[in-house]
């Protein structure tokens, strides 16, 4: 999520002295590569880290994901899993940090800021980046794991059941998998376009892209859901799945903040008048103020009452096996 003010937007009750009447300076997608360099090493270095936690808990018997699946009490062999899932939570942590950066600018203006806004802004712009890199490698490393699984297969059909349960929306068929995948793909599919879309916005100008950016909010609800559906390490309803509900309380109140009070003038509910709003638009904005109390209840709700659609742990293990295909 990209800030959506320009300087005409902003509330400052002061004006400069003079204005400067040239175009703001255009943001290149290459400049802001290198900048991301860091982070993505950072976030390299968070996966790494993620990943051998992960490989210990598989190693020692504490693994979450052999209490579901127990044919993968194997961390040697199943390691481009575990990577996958290390670089899957990697992933939802950049988002989760890109997403309230970008409400962060286009709410409300907080009193004191620990950098600039311009540094804040290269900072949302670098980790939206990284987010999607991050959304592609763990769905790459998945589809690298079921290649390997698939061993009694051609290598081109091999290759084939890997991209097709990975990238291919419906195509995946077994267990919850069915619902979690394509809400997965439905997050890398419209992060990539939505997160590009800023570097073009003078091609397709900025009152279409503001709009269109808007959905990146959809895409963190995809991969929030994808993960609680999906997330092996938070299937049971314990204290893993309690966090992750938690860390979404900051980013449903950020997002209330911004829908009731958001730096542009222009999105402000008012009332509807001759001129100005008009009676669908308004609802519409009224509508989803409104929603966004919604959800920030429910998720108090869901975190004081522990209910939080986690499974109850089995006394034994589940007896379940590898996903199949069966060759056509």
């Amino acid at each position: 999520m990209l800030p959506e003010t320009t300087p005409e937007d902003d509330d400052s009750t002061a004006p400069p002295p003079t204005r400067d009447k040239r175009p703001p300076e255009r943001v290149d997608l290459r400049a802001d590569l290198r900048a991301a360099l860091p982070d993505a090493g950072a976030a390299v270095l968070v996966t790494v880290g993620v990943f051998g936690f992960l490989y210990a808990r598989m190693q020692s018997g504490d693994s979450v994901t052999v209490a579901v699946m127990p044919f993968m009490d194997d961390a040697g062999t199943y390691w481009m899993y575990l990577l996958s899932q290390a670089f899957g939570w990697s992933g939802l942590l950049w988002a989760w940090g890109t997403v309230m950066l970008g409400l962060l600018l286009s709410g409300p203006r907080p009193v004191r800021l620990p950098v600039s806004r311009q540094v804040l802004e290269r900072w949302h712009r670098t980790t939206s980046l990284t987010t999607m890199a991050l959304m592609f490698a763990h769905a790459l490393m998945f589809a690298a794991e079921l290649v390997r699984y698939e061993g009694q297969l051609s290598w081109a059909e091999r290759l084939w059941a890997g991209f097709a349960d990975t990238f291919v929306p419906g195509w995946y068929d077994s267990g919850t998998g069915r619902i979690a995948i394509p809400l997965g793909q439905g997050a890398l599919y419209l992060a990539i376009p939505l997160g590009l879309l800023f570097y073009v916005r003078h091609r397709i100008g900025a009152n279409t892209w503001r709009r269109l950016h808007r959905f990146v909010v959809v895409v963190y609800v995809l991969s929030v859901w994808h993960t609680l559906l999906y997330g092996t390490n938070v299937w049971y309803g314990e204290w893993p799945r309690t966090v992750l509900w938690l860390l979404q309380l900051p980013v449903a109140a950020l997002l209330m903040a911004r829908l009731l009070r958001p730096a542009r003038r222009a999105e402000r509910l008012g009332a509807p008048r001759r001129g100005g709003v008009t009676w669908p638009g308004w609802t519409v904005r009224a509508v989803g103020r409104v929603a966004a109390g919604a959800v920030v209840v429910g998720l108090v709700l869901v975190v004081a009452s522990g209910r939080d659609g986690g499974r109850e742990r089995p006394a034994e293990p589940p007896a379940t096996s590898p996903h199949a295909h069966e060759p056509e």
